[in-house]
C-alpha cells in the first residue's frame, strides 16, 4: 500500500481538505520579466504565470528557489509543491521533508521541493488554490495534504504532467 497517493484513480484529490481555500486568481499566460497583479498568498496558490517551454518545472527536489511564475504551473497540472524556510539552514527539515518527496516521486506523483526565503512559517504545503504553513515539521499532516491535493479536481488541468 502506498505511504502517499491513490494512484488507481487519476482524479485523487478532493475539491476540499486540508488546508486553507484561497481565492482563485486564475491561469493567465504571461511572458518571462511581464508584471502581472500581486498573488493574494505567500506562496501562491494560483494566478499569472509562464506557459511553456518556461515552465512547468521538473518534478521533485529544488535546491534553488522556484519563482512563482514558474512554480505555479506545476499547482495548474494538479501538483502539489512544499517549500520550506529557514536560516540560516535547516538539514534535518530538509532531510525529513526529502524523504516524503522522493517516496511519492517514486509512487509517480506530482510533487516539488524548493526553499523559499522569508516566508512566515517554515513549511508552505500549495496545490491549486490550498495552501497549509506551519513551523514544526508534521509528517502526517503533510501526507494528508499530499493525498488530498494530488490531482485535484481543483487543478484547471491535473491530467498533465
Amino acid at each position: 500500500m502506498p505511504m502517499v497517493g491513490s494512484l488507481g484513480n487519476p482524479i485523487s484529490g478532493s475539491p476540499d481538505g486540508p488546508g486553507e481555500k484561497v481565492e482563485d486568481q486564475g491561469t493567465h499566460h504571461i511572458e518571462e520579466g511581464e508584471e502581472h497583479p500581486a498573488y493574494n498568498s505567500q506562496p501562491a496558490t494560483s494566478g499569472w504565470h509562464y506557459p511553456q517551454p518556461l515552465a512547468p518545472v521538473s518534478w521533485g527536489i529544488h535546491q534553488t528557489f522556484i519563482p512563482e511564475e514558474k512554480r505555479l504551473h506545476n499547482l495548474e497540472h494538479g501538483g502539489i509543491s512544499i517549500t520550506y524556510s529557514c536560516a540560516p539552514s535547516c538539514p534535518k527539515l530538509v532531510e525529513s521533508l526529502t524523504e516524503i518527496i522522493q517516496r511519492a516521486r517514486n509512487e509517480g506523483m506530482k510533487v516539488l521541493l524548493s526553499p523559499y526565503p522569508g516566508t512566515k512559517q517554515r513549511i508552505s504545503l500549495t496545490a491549486w488554490t490550498f495552501i497549509d504553513s506551519f513551523d514544526a515539521f508534521d509528517k502526517d499532516r503533510i501526507i494528508e495534504f499530499i493525498d488530498s491535493h494530488h490531482n485535484s479536481k481543483n487543478a484547471p488541468e491535473p491530467y498533465a504532467n
